[in-house]
């Protein structure tokens, strides 16, 4: 079980300021952050340290990450956005 301070920091970092990155990065660590296990959890720690044009880029699929943790954390947040919209 993850610490309330964890999901705390993750919440902040999250918030981007840049609405299409809030509205795919919130949800997600709102609902999703918890369940990971430790090692997305760290990639997720990890993507929050790209810059935002980067990130802009990833969930757009116009480009792909060239760090495959960054890409495996990245398709998972995209899936969730994706089942999240079609419900």
């Amino acid at each position: 079980m993850i610490q309330d301070e964890e999901l705390k920091r993750m919440r902040w970092a999250s918030r981007r300021g840049m609405l299409e990155l809030d509205l795919v990065l919130e949800p997600f660590v709102n609902h999703r952050y918890s369940q990971l296990d430790e090692g997305d959890r760290r990639r997720y720690q990890q993507l929050m340290e790209c810059e935002d044009q980067e990130l802009f880029a990833w969930f757009l699929r116009r480009e792909r990450p060239r760090n495959e943790d960054h890409a495996a954390i990245v398709a998972q947040i995209l899936e969730y956005a994706h089942r999240r919209d079609r419900d």
